[in-house]
């Protein structure tokens, strides 16, 4: 079987264009000319590889580097062998994420499985549907009646875009993912397997004839440059709109419920839950297994540590972490505090011989 590579660089780029494009500072008598077609980790890089070391506690992997440039900082270039070009940079993570987005431009966004072109056959668009040119549908892909979906978008194999649903310019809809109910702006991406739209989960409970469904008509807003993970769901609104804000990304597996806002540039991690009618505020960091009830304000800039549980607001810039989620130093203070007890109580303790106490 050949090796297959699924991302091809065009042309690669100079050490010296790499230079340009980061403001990184070359060595002295480093090869400006050397050209850069891949990216790679420290300990396996090639000579036509980029890689980028910024901490010492990777100084195994650098030893055995053979990159052909590497981006690094001064006090680290000691670690990695003589033959590495060595190129400067305040914040090598960074300007080896600028590269990388340069040298695989197709890695950003899903495009055509099938590499189709237009409608491909086998893809079913209701003829009251409209299409601006240069939109992609896969083979197997539904797009229903009165859609709307702007020039440069891709809707993947299998996918489903309901009726009436309107999707903006260059976003990609990756396979088997269902959109109903919802208006989405330009460069979204929503990977394989979401669910965007479905019913909110609202019952009136306790009834002589059990648990009674509650309509929910709202929408869901997704707006700019937001990206949702592979098989998050996302519920419409019950009465008012589930939105996302522009530019918040969302990892896999997370569950967003109806009537949930969520303002700008947040980031949401696998296996969140969002309960209904919270209100999360810009710029907020939540965590993976995080657990967020019903009805409750997450303020701007606040930090939710891992599995961490909220049932009461968070003010914002607050970092909190645990069940129920508190100060990350009050929750670190009152740790250490148990801890002191445990030994405490561990030291006062004397064996007894047999039959004292009886």
């Amino acid at each position: 079987m050949t090796e297959a590579f699924f991302f091809q660089t065009r042309s690669g780029l100079s050490v010296r264009e790499i230079v340009a494009l980061t403001g990184a500072e070359p060595q002295q008598g480093a090869d400006l000319d050397r050209r850069i077609t891949g990216i790679a980790a420290l300990d396996r890089a090639a000579p036509s590889d980029l890689c980028f070391l910024d901490s010492a506690k990777f100084a195994a992997q650098a030893s055995i580097c053979q990159a052909g440039a590497c981006l690094t900082t001064p006090r680290a270039a000691h670690l990695l062998p003589g033959g590495v070009g060595l190129l400067y940079a305040a914040a090598p993570y960074r300007a080896f994420v600028e590269v990388s987005r340069k040298l695989f431009p197709d890695a950003l966004r899903p495009s055509s499985l099938f590499e189709a072109h237009g409608v491909a056959d086998g893809a079913l668009v209701h003829p009251t549907a409209r299409l601006e040119g240069g939109v992609t549908i896969d083979p197997g892909a539904v797009v229903g009646p009165r859609a709307e979906i702007g020039a440069g978008t891709v809707i993947g194999a299998g996918a489903v875009v309901g009726a009436n649903v309107h999707i903006g310019r260059d976003c990609s809809i990756g396979p088997n993912a269902s959109i109903m109910h919802a208006l989405i702006g330009d460069r979204v991406i929503i990977h394989p397997g979401c669910r965007i739209g479905q019913d909110g989960f609202s019952y009136l409970m306790g009834t002589a004839t059990g648990h009674v469904k509650v309509p929910q008509v709202g929408r869901v807003i997704l707006q700019d440059d937001v990206e949702i993970g592979a098989n998050t769901t996302i519920d419409r609104g019950a009465m008012s709109d589930t939105v996302v804000g522009e530019g918040t990304k969302i990892d896999n597996l997370v569950q967003i419920a109806h009537n949930v806002t969520i303002g700008r540039h947040c980031i949401l991690v696998s296996q969140t839950g969002i309960s209904g009618s919270v209100v999360i505020e810009d710029g907020v960091l939540i965590a993976g297994q995080v657990g967020v009830a019903d009805h409750i304000t997450i303020g701007a800039g606040a930090v939710i540590a891992a599995q961490a549980g909220l049932i009461g607001d968070v003010s914002p810039g607050a970092r909190v972490v645990g069940f129920p989620a508190k100060p990350i130093k009050q929750f670190f203070r009152e740790v250490a505090v148990l801890e002191r007890l445990a030994r405490r109580g561990g030291a006062d303790t004397k064996p007894t011989r047999s039959g004292e106490g009886s």
